[in-house]
């Protein structure tokens, strides 16, 4: 890998379909990821923000919705009755609606429908990403789901005896495609730094002026205080203002799930 060194060209990924099959009458209450997160807001000056890596990874994907809201309560024990649920309205075979299926402190959300990938891909199922609720984990998961005629399950645990709330259209998983071989292609390895001489100046460079920067800034420097935080992996630069990769983002633009146009004979 050529760690901070400018990278050539990247090679584009043939285009794919992810097609979601309903299983019920309702349409999937699933949406494109949304990079905005309240606690993320309520950051002095929304500076959460200013975090490239954490703001793509909020929309990196789709994110399955629940669209009623309810509240779900754990008295601690083992027995699947020991979680119980009190909806705010009637949810009928509506998909993503929770119930306690597993026991032992996990509430489960049927999806109510049926992912299908190209060959070789797998869909990583999760919870919302950088989103926190107190008292009750997401669980994740991986399903090859290019040959897979079963639907699946998106599980939380609590964490302890209690109540949790879950308001209508919240976000209650987040899926993506990966391909099923990634690890089998990828061969880890420890270099020192210094075998990539290019890499090890550029990272000097970028570490002696972050020091400068928080140097200044603790002295109060109009100059820093004014931009208040370096910039240069969001504006996708190297370390000395030269161009880095060509393929850099700042903003994903994920597709929404479309209905296919009827088939023609």
């Amino acid at each position: 890998m050529a760690g901070l060194r400018p990278p050539h060209a990247v090679g584009l990924m043939p285009a794919m379909k992810l097609i979601c099959h309903p299983l019920t009458a309702f349409d999937p209450p699933v949406r494109p990821a949304s990079s905005r997160r309240s606690w993320m807001d309520d950051t002095p000056e929304s500076h959460a923000y200013r975090c490239l890596p954490l703001v793509i990874g909020n929309q990196h994907g789709w994110e399955v919705f629940t669209p009623s809201g309810f509240t779900a309560r754990w008295t601690g024990g083992d027995r699947v009755e020991d979680v119980s649920l009190h909806p705010d309205a009637a949810s009928g075979q509506a998909p993503a609606r929770p119930m306690s299926n597993f026991g032992s402190g996990i509430l489960t959300f049927e999806m109510g429908f049926l992912l299908r990938t190209p060959p070789g891909w797998n869909i990583w199922v999760q919870g919302p990403v950088n989103a926190v609720k107190d008292g009750i984990a997401p669980l994740s998961g991986v399903i090859e789901t290019d040959w897979s005629p079963y639907s699946f399950t998106m599980n939380w645990r609590f964490t302890r005896p209690g109540e949790v709330r879950f308001e209508a259209d919240e976000a209650i998983a987040h899926i993506f495609p990966v391909r099923r071989d990634l690890f089998d292609k990828i061969t880890p390895e420890i270099r020192p730094i210094q075998s990539d001489p290019k890499t090890a100046q550029a990272m000097e460079t970028w570490r002696l002026s972050r020091a400068d920067f928080a140097g200044r800034l603790r002295e109060n420097d109009a100059d820093a205080a004014e931009e208040k935080w370096q910039k240069g992996y969001y504006r996708g630069l190297m370390p000395d203002g030269g161009k880095g990769a060509p393929s850099h983002k700042t903003k994903l633009h994920i597709k929404p799930f479309t209905k296919a146009a009827p088939k023609t004979r």
